[in-house]
């Protein structure tokens, strides 16, 4: 069965995941209080709704429980977003995941209740820094305040290696979960199988390690 979604805000990064989840074949209703952002959105989205969503009668005329993850990526108005947060909350949504402006905002959406908080500026600005620091950090991926993912691509320095060799755990405290390379993912790589160039290491600790590894290793 498909799932249901609803994005509350269509701004900027409410349209792309109106987008990406209809690209998936998604249920998507696209909900704004601005009805220009509502037609942009009317030919892309499931269907689309011009609605004030701090009025909780409005919320349940939509039906805004049955949805399986509602979305509120409300741009700079804090106090809708939060308001429509807790009455969704109220209405016994089962997901919720909220676009914070800041961690001020994020305490209070945690507070009442929001399934998962995002920073998308943040976020991306993280991702950005990792990759002017090297080329060769393809993708970052934050789990947590202190952990992370990260895609990296094997340089001059790495290929030719075996993991035993690098000893990237020992040395970094990092491990490596799996390998790309070309079309194949290797799950569990061999510890005594040489790297190649342009491998691409899936690599997960916490974030003061793998800045550690990029500098001393990375940066060229």
């Amino acid at each position: 069965m498909k799932k249901e979604f609803a994005v509350i805000g269509l701004g900027r990064f409410g349209g792309s995941i109106v987008r990406s989840l209809t690209e998936q074949g998604m249920e998507v209703m696209a909900i704004d209080i601005n009805e220009d952002r509502v037609n942009e959105f009317a030919s892309t989205a499931t269907q689309a709704v011009i609605a004030d969503t701090t009025d909780e009668n409005v919320l349940k005329s939509l039906g805004i429980r049955n949805f399986d993850h509602v979305i509120v990526a409300i741009g700079d108005n804090i106090q809708s977003s939060i308001l429509t947060t807790l009455i969704l909350k109220e209405l016994g949504v089962k997901h919720i995941t909220v676009k914070a402006q800041n961690d001020y905002h994020e305490k209070v959406l945690r507070k009442i209740g929001a399934d998962h908080v995002v920073h998308p500026e943040r976020d991306m600005g993280r991702r950005i820094a990792h990759y002017i620091v090297s080329t060769n950090v393809l993708d970052y991926l934050e789990l947590s305040e202190e952990y992370s993912i990260v895609e990296v691509m094997v340089n001059d320095l790495l290929a030719g290696y075996t993991l035993v060799e690098l000893d990237i755990r020992a040395k970094y405290g990092l491990n490596i979960v799996a390998i790309k390379r070309g079309k194949e993912i290797i799950v569990s790589p061999l510890a005594n199988a040489p790297l190649q160039l342009n491998d691409i290491l899936i690599i997960i600790g916490a974030d003061t390690d793998i800045n550690r590894f990029e500098k001393k290793v990375l940066v060229e």
